[in-house]
């Protein structure tokens, strides 16, 4: 009989962290500079556990590489796909992300990172960067390299609730005061473009990497215009946010009960808020903020009662 499974998430500690993956989520936290969750992870850098049944102790990356059959045989050399949550307490380096073809040519097999992020949570006026003003490659690098920075960087504000795809080639940065779930592609190669001149703890200039920035950096910044579609079904509402070539994210609001088909390889499921019940096969599962699993192939019909946010994709 097929379960879900249950991960348990490992935390990073970045310059930019802070404290509200526990004053949020109450997870126990490396320390105060924690930035990331890597909460459904199979990544070298950062692997989730099974925390339930069959796959206790195991990490994602053992399943997925003996247990193919839970994917739905899905191809591919590594899982796809990781979900982070972030902590923006500090504004992050201004950065940007290589394509498949470029990573897998400069990065040792690495994936690219193509993302989305579903804002949880933000200050009020909180915004973020995303794109940059440069109508020409030549112009890109001449702002960089003369530090104009608040003539080349687009900031736009945010709020709760909104959702940004960002593809790979896109200069970006979260800003201080933001609590974000980004699903992505399964890929840890990010290259800095600018860091406020930031030092790290022994008092040194943090990296750059400019070459493969300007390299990867998509000029002129090029939009991807997101339309959500919603659809209510009975006690529920699902939101498609965006459907492309790595993922589809939704978000599921249950307001009492949302029962569906496990009809995907398989799903990564994500509660942001509330709390609740998971029915599979009978067998009942409680579910909470802060917790995450995977939905398996073949998994059959499921049932969510409670009050519940959740961010769900697949591949």
């Amino acid at each position: 009989m097929t379960q879900p499974i249950f991960l348990t998430p490992v935390f990073q500690e970045r310059i930019w962290g802070g404290t509200r993956l526990r004053d949020t989520y109450h997870y126990e936290i490396p320390s105060d500079l924690t930035g990331e969750c890597w909460a459904i992870s199979a990544h070298p850098n950062g692997q989730s556990v099974g925390s339930n049944g069959d796959y206790k102790g195991k990490a994602l990356s053992e399943l997925w590489e003996h247990h193919r059959e839970l994917f739905g045989h899905y191809e591919g050399d590594c899982f796809p796909l990781l979900t982070k949550i972030l902590d923006a307490n500090d504004d992050l380096s201004v950065q940007v992300h290589p394509d498949d073809e470029y990573a897998r040519k400069f990065e040792t097999g690495e994936l690219g990172k193509t993302e989305c992020w579903y804002i949880i949570d933000c200050d009020e006026d909180a915004e973020m960067i995303f794109g940059h003003h440069a109508q020409s490659k030549e112009e890109f690098v001449s702002m960089v390299e003369n530090g104009q920075w608040s003539d080349l960087l687009q900031r736009i504000k945010i709020k709760p609730g909104d959702f940004f795809y960002v593809p790979s080639g896109s200069i970006h940065a979260l800003c201080k005061g933001t609590l974000v779930l980004e699903t992505q592609q399964s890929s840890d190669t990010t290259y800095r473009v600018y860091d406020y001149d930031r030092r790290d703890q022994d008092g040194h200039l943090r990296e750059l990497h400019l070459e493969k920035a300007i390299e990867v950096t998509t000029v002129p910044h090029t939009v991807s215009k997101v339309e959500p579609a919603v659809m209510k079904t009975g006690e529920a509402t699902i939101t498609t946010f965006i459907e492309e070539q790595y993922f589809t994210v939704y978000k599921w609001d249950v307001h009492s009960r949302l029962e569906m088909g496990q009809d995907k390889p398989f799903m990564l499921v994500s509660v942001i808020d509330g709390d609740g019940m998971l029915t599979v096969n009978s067998e009942k599962y409680s579910i909470e903020k802060g917790q995450h699993f995977i939905l398996p192939y073949n998994m059959g019909d499921f049932v969510l009662e409670g009050h519940l946010q959740l961010i769900v994709s697949h591949p």
